[in-house]
């Protein structure tokens, strides 16, 4: 059994994995830094691991490294059972979303990615998009989701899926917190996991 911890924090995890992953891409700081956007001074300090990482940092070193998130926040995958404490998981926050990643799934040629997702009220969480497929489900609240333009909106119980590549957006609704299960699935051609990216 691996029960998850706070030691394994998310800037460590991304400290070692974004590092791994940038060298397998054979992308100095800079370039990376331009690429993405970000600053080379903040690039840095993610890969010192004494950085503060977004929501929004993560998903854009995701989307231009071309990698799943998991690559980038996950951990060694563990064995048996796995039990993970939601007090224990540091939440990768954005403008309106606190996103905990909860585990990585390896299926045959698949990834899935399990997150707990809260979308706080007052705000919208935009994203240009990145690779995979996205799922979610609403557990409590309700929730609007616009997709390429296409808005729905969604109450407990509700799931909507969709191209995670189109822009997309996750709105809290009637003024309440919504809280979900958002599940990211990749293929087999839109993933480098970091233990692949040591052999080459």
């Amino acid at each position: 059994m691996r029960v998850a911890d706070s030691e394994g924090s998310v800037r460590g995890v991304l400290a070692a994995n974004l590092k791994r992953v940038r060298a397998a891409r054979g992308l100095s700081l800079s370039e990376l830094s331009r690429r993405a956007g970000i600053g080379k001074a903040t690039l840095s300090q993610l890969e010192s691991g004494t950085g503060n990482p977004t929501l929004e940092t993560v998903f854009g070193l995701a989307r231009v490294l071309g990698v799943p998130i998991s690559d980038l926040v996950d951990g060694a995958p563990g064995g048996g059972v796995t039990v993970v404490r939601a007090a224990d998981v540091e939440p990768l926050s954005g403008v309106g979303v606190d996103l905990r990643p909860l585990r990585r799934i390896e299926a045959g040629d698949s990834v899935f990615e399990v997150y707990d997702q809260r979308v706080r009220p007052g705000g919208t969480q935009d994203s240009a998009g990145h690779a995979g497929t996205e799922h979610t489900v609403v557990q409590t609240g309700r929730l609007g989701v616009r997709v390429n333009g296409c808005e729905v909106e969604l109450g407990p119980g509700d799931y909507v899926g969709f191209d995670a590549s189109l822009p997309h957006a996750y709105t809290a609704l009637d003024g309440e917190a919504v809280r979900s299960v958002l599940l990211l699935h990749f293929r087999a051609d839109q993933r480098l996991h970091v233990a692949d990216a040591l052999e080459h």
